[in-house]
């Protein structure tokens, strides 16, 4: 009696230890494209007959199964496999919502007699031959309601071949696997609704603030307007003209909030462009910095360019416009005045752009993020800043659709240095060489 349990005993064993080999790689923390073939490969190593398999998923989009993982394949190729509804083993096996035992080269060959032949030259390369199965073992993944696709598991030599006594531990292999794949599709619908709650959020906080940051100079405008508008009160002429001044500075201000938030939705549309010419930059940077000059008395800014700067093939509107936002930060992280200077560089294969202030600084944690769209750098003082948090975003675009990069140095109360650089590159340094 012993010796007839003997092999049934062993069987079982086997099939326990597989299962638990299996169970503890699905309980991984990987995304489900890792986990899957981590099953795969544990597949491989514990289940005799099977030589080749693959886990085939239902592609909603395309109206498609595709392999997601697979063992004994080249599952890149493989993946240019697109089988239809009930087309070939996983096709029938999915319609059925049943496990599939083919015992036979015959019983194979007729489940697969209307496989496209895309497919079929597809999969004889996915094997490096024109060998087909044996035998296979096809099981629905099906969990909670829901059926995902099949684990097709299939002998190609031998000497082992799958049999009836085989389908009821590979369909609980099967559930395992389809309870892993459920689990990763809830957690990604519960992380896209948290995502999308977080983006209404943040879309909320951000509406607010450039509501609040555009009502500002709004406000002043108003105020300013309706003040030289009473009649009951003549104005010297002098603060006239500071009221107009005043007003003057504001809609430039209102002007370049707007220009930001434009110029972010075509980059976020990926509508920007940029049209290139031979452009001189020193005299470029100092229009820019004259402009400045005139809204503030507290900063001196100081433009620096070598004699023998290059000409660079850029578009000058964008690259003013870039220069004007490093700037306009500056002053504005610079309350207490000082020196802003625009200084260029020569480099090998690109010029470098720096302007320097005498600010606030920037903590080492508010360098990283200081390019991202709305994010405004705190003031160790605690004095607001006004501003929509696009500026230096947009800077950073309109930079790297130039072939360039920017970046920022800084140390709390010394003040900031902000580079980006243009390469020498186009029509400009083909005529210098």
């Amino acid at each position: 009696m012993p010796a007839a349990n003997g092999p049934g005993l062993e069987r079982r064993t086997r099939e326990l230890y597989s299962l638990s080999e299996v169970a503890k790689t699905l309980t991984a923390v990987l995304d489900l494209p890792e986990l899957l073939g981590a099953v795969m490969d544990k597949l491989s190593r514990v289940l005799e007959p099977a030589e080749v398999g693959a886990i085939m998923l239902w592609d909603q989009s395309s109206g498609l199964f595709r392999a997601e993982a697979a063992f004994g394949y080249d599952l890149q190729i493989l993946r240019e496999m697109g089988l239809r509804a009930g087309e070939s083993i996983t096709g029938k096996v999915y319609d059925a919502g049943v496990a599939h035992l083919l015992a036979t080269p015959a019983e194979v060959a007729v489940d697969m007699t209307d496989m496209r032949p895309a497919n079929r030259a597809a999969m004889a390369r996915a094997l490096n031959s024109d060998t087909w199965p044996q035998s296979a073992l096809a099981v629905p993944l099906q969990a909670g309601g829901h059926r995902f696709g099949v684990l097709v598991l299939e002998t190609l030599h031998g000497p082992a071949e799958f049999t009836g006594r085989d389908v009821p531990f590979v369909q609980t292999l099967a559930d395992l696997i389809a309870l892993a794949i459920d689990r990763a599709r809830l957690q990604a619908k519960a992380d896209a609704i948290g995502a999308a709650q977080q983006a209404d959020h943040l879309r909320s906080e951000v509406m607010a603030t450039l509501s609040h940051e555009l009502r500002t100079p709004l406000a002043a405008i108003k105020g300013y307007a309706t003040a030289l508008l009473l009649e009951e009160v003549d104005w010297p002429g002098e603060k006239r003209r500071e009221f107009l001044r005043l007003i003057d500075e504001e809609c430039d201000n209102l002007q370049t909030m707007i220009g930001d938030i434009l110029d972010s939705a075509l980059i976020d549309a990926g509508q920007l462009v940029v049209e290139p010419q031979p452009v001189r930059l020193p005299p470029l940077a100092r229009e820019v910095a004259e402009e400045l000059q005139r809204r503030t008395d507290l900063h001196r800014l100081v433009v620096d360019f070598p004699p023998d700067f290059p000409i660079v093939d850029c578009d000058p509107r964008r690259i003013k416009q870039v220069i004007h936002n490093i700037l306009d930060n500056a002053i504005k992280y610079s309350p207490n005045g000082g020196l802003v200077v625009t200084r260029g560089e020569v480099r090998a294969t690109a010029v470098v752009i720096s302007i320097a202030d005498q600010g606030v600084g920037i903590v080492p944690e508010d360098l990283i993020p200081l390019f991202e769209k709305y994010f405004r750098v705190k003031s160790p003082t605690g004095y607001h800043v006004p501003g929509t948090g696009l500026g230096l975003p947009v800077a950073r675009a309109l930079v790297e659709a130039h072939g360039g990069r920017i970046w920022a140095e800084s140390k709390v109360g010394q003040g900031t240095t902000l580079y980006f650089s243009l390469p020498r590159a186009g029509l400009s340094a083909s005529a210098a060489a």
